[in-house]
């Protein structure tokens, strides 16, 4: 008698192994040659020169990210977190704006941290910063929107970290910080958490030189398959949403498109790098400076891997004045850049 048991195991098994971006990029491309067969040669050809700009750009972060994690460089942090508690919080956020931490790597660097008593406005600090900002996050955003935006993105998950970080300072010993932690959190993650020493000539190690061409190859697929999937929804986008809509309704000056950039922004943001040509094109709509720009802290500090980093260490209220923390943050930002832009 055959085993019964085979198929439905066999169906989560299959199910596992599809790359969810690709299906999803092939089914958006289904659709499309179903309700309008005309428009896929062009809107794959535009996908396709988007994504070729932006390759020299792909390829210095994934470089960059290589090089990184082959030299060991992340033990450049480890005397962020010491010293004093003002001095930790800005450490933390510069720490976190300008490292190369992916959202799943931060959970066990801040289960560390805690368990070794560091105080949780900087970690705070650190937290805030990291999903915003990193070398290959920069790359992506300079080539896809402009240096400018770049730049003051750092600068605002930089700020956010600091303003965050000096919150929880203040409010230390109030009910909503105090006893913070879960008493069993679940560290993990889809990264590695093991750290090498640090020698910046990788190159002359075996095991530096598999990790450096590892690294390398995993991100690149990662970033291209992200952003060939971004660019084929901008080019949708552009086609199809009328810009008078866009403009209508995030667009403009005021505080309205800011605030409405932040609020949309944290539920809807999937992921950072194919954010950037779907903020792009937003921008083209007439989306505003202040809006996109509050769109993308947002959305990058209460994304799902950010926000479960968050949430598998500390309370729910500690969660919850994270997540008040972004917000008030990302408007800021949005204020701030609309009038500077």
């Amino acid at each position: 008698m055959a085993d019964q048991s085979v198929t439905p195991r066999l169906i989560p098994d299959l199910w596992s192994r599809v790359d969810k971006v690709a299906l999803t990029g092939a089914l958006i491309v289904a659709v499309l040659a179903i309700s309008d067969s005309s428009a896929v040669v062009p809107t794959l050809q535009e996908t396709a020169d988007h994504w070729l700009g932006t390759l020299p750009f792909i390829l210095f972060a994934v470089f960059a990210i290589g090089v990184m994690k082959a030299t060991g460089s992340e033990r450049l942090l480890d005397g962020v977190f010491e010293g004093r508690e003002t001095r930790m919080i800005i450490l933390g956020a510069l720490a976190g704006g300008l490292s190369p931490f992916c959202s799943c790597q931060v959970i066990p660097f801040v289960a560390a941290l805690l368990a070794a008593g560091a105080p949780l406005s900087a970690v705070m600090a650190f937290w805030l910063a990291s999903p915003l900002m990193d070398p290959a996050m920069f790359s992506i955003t300079a080539g896809g929107i402009g240096w400018d935006f770049a730049v003051a993105k750092t600068v605002a998950a930089v700020g956010l970290g600091v303003f965050g970080g000096l919150t929880v300072k203040l409010m230390a010993n109030s009910p909503v910080f105090a006893d913070p932690l879960r008493v069993q959190p679940k560290i993990g993650g889809c990264c590695g958490s093991k750290k090498l020493t640090l020698n910046w000539r990788f190159w002359e190690e075996s095991d530096r030189r598999g990790i450096f061409a590892r690294t390398t190859w995993e991100n690149f697929v990662f970033l291209g398959k992200w952003l060939l999937l971004a660019y084929l929804l901008q080019s949708l986008m552009i086609a199809y949403v009328p810009a008078e809509l866009i403009s209508t309704v995030i667009g403009g000056d005021g505080l309205g498109p800011i605030l409405l950039g932040a609020l949309v922004g944290a539920p809807a943001y999937l992921n950072g790098y194919a954010a950037v040509p779907l903020i792009a094109g937003l921008m083209e709509q007439g989306m505003s400076p202040g809006a996109a720009m509050s769109f993308m802290i947002a959305g990058g500090v209460s994304c799902i891997p950010a926000a479960v980093a968050v949430w598998a260490l500390v309370k729910p209220r500690v969660f919850a004045a994270y997540l008040g923390l972004a917000l008030s943050g990302a408007v800021i930002a949005g204020i701030v850049w609309g009038v500077v832009a």
